[in-house]
């Protein structure tokens, strides 16, 4: 299939691609950028948290933290093996990188990427304790897994096939956090204060990384089938899930009382 029509219409029929060889030019550019946004960003979400492991309050909290550092790294790993099949420079992750640099907490950087690094805006913030680690972790943990879910079904079968494999794993991190929440909401008090601190630092940065509610490189990727849920959805589905989440941690709290 040369012509971009017989393309579109072929994966518009959940066509799906094998090898990539068999991908086109235009398909090939979308889906290297589109897995080098998640290798770069689980690369530096994971040297982010690797600070917050000595600021678990115990050995359980630590256990969990390490696991989380451990397993992001092994999913940046397997799509970045994807890439190298479609001729990436998969060499310079083999270089020194700064992935655990990150800008000031109070600067904006908005949704501009930042030159020879393709992680998500939200992973240039910096963590500022362990009560900021767990609510981030909840929030973009849980975006995550809503991406992913979408992300699975692509029409590029190895990698969907990876993301098959690494959503489990993204969905325990989630739960891992969330039952960090409710823990730390049941001490109540000035926890209960950073809590919600953070809940308002990190809202924003999160939601931004579903992208802007109409785009046109979103529309071009769900008809690449690389996408199939629209920005708008996936944001909305999170909010809900969120709400969910920080009501259970205010049942925690409650309880508290």
């Amino acid at each position: 299939m040369t012509d971009e029509n017989d393309i579109f219409d072929y994966l518009s029929r959940g066509g799906k691609f094998s090898a990539p060889g068999n991908a086109p030019a235009r398909y090939r550019a979308e889906m290297l950028r589109m897995t080098a946004s998640f290798v770069d960003s689980e690369l530096a979400g994971a040297a982010g948290f690797a600070d917050c492991v000595n600021w678990g309050p115990g050995v359980k909290e630590k256990i969990a933290a390490s696991r989380i550092v451990l397993e992001k790294l092994d999913h940046a790993e397997r799509v970045l093996a994807i890439m190298g099949d479609f001729g990436a420079n998969i060499s310079r992750y083999e270089s020194v990188h700064p992935w655990a640099a990150r800008i000031s907490r109070d600067e904006d950087i908005g949704v501009t990427r930042r030159a020879g690094d393709m992680r998500l805006n939200v992973f240039h913030y910096p963590l500022r304790d362990w009560v900021d680690s767990v609510v981030m972790n909840v929030m973009m943990g849980n975006a995550t897994v809503i991406q992913l879910g979408d992300l699975q079904n692509c029409s590029y079968q190895p990698l969907g096939a990876a993301f098959r494999d690494i959503l489990p794993r993204e969905r325990r991190h989630a739960e891992l956090g969330e039952e960090g929440l409710r823990n730390l909401a049941g001490r109540g008090g000035e926890t209960l204060t950073k809590i919600d601190d953070s809940v308002n630092y990190w809202w924003p940065k999160v939601a931004a990384t579903f992208g802007a509610p109409k785009s046109d490189r979103t529309e071009m990727l769900m008809r690449f089938g690389l996408r199939h849920r629209s920005n708008a959805e996936l944001l909305e589905e999170w909010r809900d899930r969120m709400s969910v989440v920080l009501a259970s941690a205010q049942g925690s709290r409650s309880e508290s009382c």
